[in-house]
């Protein structure tokens, strides 16, 4: 005769599945610091700052980004439009200090007033007033692009390592899966459940902090480069203007 093997009992399958419900429950969030060791701890703060730090500059640079977009148009129609050099010279002056617009046209003219009141020395014969405006606005557009680009290293370093980190912590849990798995001797649900789901959540919180920040860097790259061909536009007008007195359209 055969021997067969009794069915598992309705109570052994109910037993069965509600242990593996609460060990599904400590996959959750909630008890995801409990399981934290010290690398599990450095792992999820370091994703944190970089997750605080992209969406700080995120918001900034949206911010900035829009504001000089919508001034640009005012204020160079504004130096252009006005009669009086003077007088525009004055209202670039009222404009906010981020401004970059109005700082590369009052650079423009400082550099010419130094170089008139230079004009009775040794300077108007070593350098033109076509020159020595050029390396005033040279300056002035390298320094103004440099403040656009504020945050961009962050962003691009936040977008092209959290991966990275959050994979850390995914490789460190599924390691401490296989610790429990070895010291308990089975591969049951409640053994694995809680270093899985630490290894999960790492990864989903490496891939959130990285992709809002590489879209971001992406964006902005592109909005700057759009800005700064306006900058390199309005210096070779502004050059044109200081160094032959008129404009050149």
């Amino acid at each position: 005769m055969f021997l067969q093997t009794p069915a598992p009992s309705d109570a052994a399958q109910s037993l069965g599945g509600n242990s593996n419900a609460e060990a599904m429950k400590q996959m959750g969030f909630a008890n995801l610091a409990h399981g934290f060791d010290w690398l599990g701890w450095v792992v999820f703060v370091t994703l944190v700052v970089m997750s605080f730090l992209s969406w700080y500059f995120i918001i900034a640079n949206t911010i900035r980004n829009g504001l000089v977009k919508s001034r640009a148009d005012g204020v160079i129609n504004g130096f252009w439009n006005n009669p009086s050099t003077q007088d525009a010279i004055r209202e670039l002056e009222t404009q906010p200090k981020g401004e970059p617009f109005s700082k590369i046209a009052l650079d423009a003219a400082s550099a010419v007033a130094h170089h008139q009141q230079a004009n009775k020395g040794g300077l108007a014969e070593s350098l033109s007033r076509s020159e020595f405006v050029d390396r005033a606005l040279r300056q002035a557009v390298a320094r103004e692009s440099l403040r656009l680009e504020g945050g961009q290293t962050l962003l691009a370093t936040v977008g092209s390592a959290a991966p990275f980190v959050g994979l850390l912590g995914t490789v460190w849990g599924i390691y401490h899966a296989l610790i429990g798995i070895a010291a308990s001797g089975n591969a049951s649900m409640s053994a694995v459940a809680g270093p899985v789901g630490e290894a999960l959540i790492m990864t989903a919180i490496g891939l959130f902090t990285a992709i809002p920040a590489l879209l971001a860097f992406n964006f902005f790259n592109r909005s700057n480069r759009v800005i700064f061909a306006r900058f390199d536009e309005f210096a070779h007008d502004l050059h044109d203007f200081f160094a032959t007195g008129s404009r050149v359209e």
